[in-house]
């Protein structure tokens, strides 16, 4: 099966490398671009992409804001932003963003990212997870996570929403939302991108 793309860029350069790019995969498919979240946003609502590959930095409506109301809009979609700045990562994976490389990555790199996405998975360059870490790395653990905790997160790492966690661990999706809370506070923590990290970095997911 492909994996079906929408690229959000105002530079028509950087949309034309990308879709030159995407061609050469055979299992990868630009569906559409578009050269603002505005614009992004209406085609991904009629196109329904598997991934959304969109810059940060844009005219009018961009970054967590426009990721945010993608999140709302199509939450099916996961959104990667492909940038080159790394300063605004914990607002774009606080509002949806699953994965985060940078346009100085290989392109392999950025294929790999682009797949684990399609599949759920989180997908952080070095540079940023290291900045994910280094934030989480100075709030202590208050508190150890129950074995339901672990279990939720390891699903969180794994790319699920709450609605997909409950339905895995036959619980409500309100539950399921509460033990992300309780993560977050004994992790001190404030994202489910930065929980994943504190997750790693203090040895509670494999």
């Amino acid at each position: 099966m492909s994996v079906r793309l929408v690229i959000v860029d105002d530079h028509p350069v950087v949309r034309d490398g990308l879709r030159g790019m995407v061609a050469e995969q055979a299992e990868l498919e630009v569906v559409r671009e578009a050269g603002d979240g505005e614009a992004g946003l209406a085609v991904a609502v009629r196109e329904r992409p598997d991934v959304v590959l969109t810059d940060l930095r844009m005219p009018g409506l961009a970054g967590a804001e426009f990721i945010g109301r993608l999140a709302r809009r199509v939450p099916s979609a996961r959104v990667l932003v492909l940038t080159t700045y790394d300063g605004d990562v914990l607002p774009a994976l606080a509002a949806g963003a699953i994965g985060y490389p940078l346009k100085d990555s290989p392109r392999e790199a950025v294929f790999r990212a682009v797949r684990a996405a399609a599949a759920g998975e989180s997908v952080l360059s070095p540079a940023v997870a290291g900045r994910v870490l280094v934030r989480t790395a100075r709030e202590p653990v208050p508190a150890e996570l129950s074995e339901r905790e672990r279990t939720v997160l390891s699903l969180v790492a794994r790319g699920h929403t709450n609605r997909e966690a409950a339905a895995t661990l036959l619980i409500s999706e309100t539950t399921a939302k509460t033990h992300l809370a309780h993560i977050y506070a004994k992790l001190g923590v404030s994202d489910r991108a930065a929980a994943v990290a504190a997750g790693y970095d203090r040895g509670l997911l494999p």
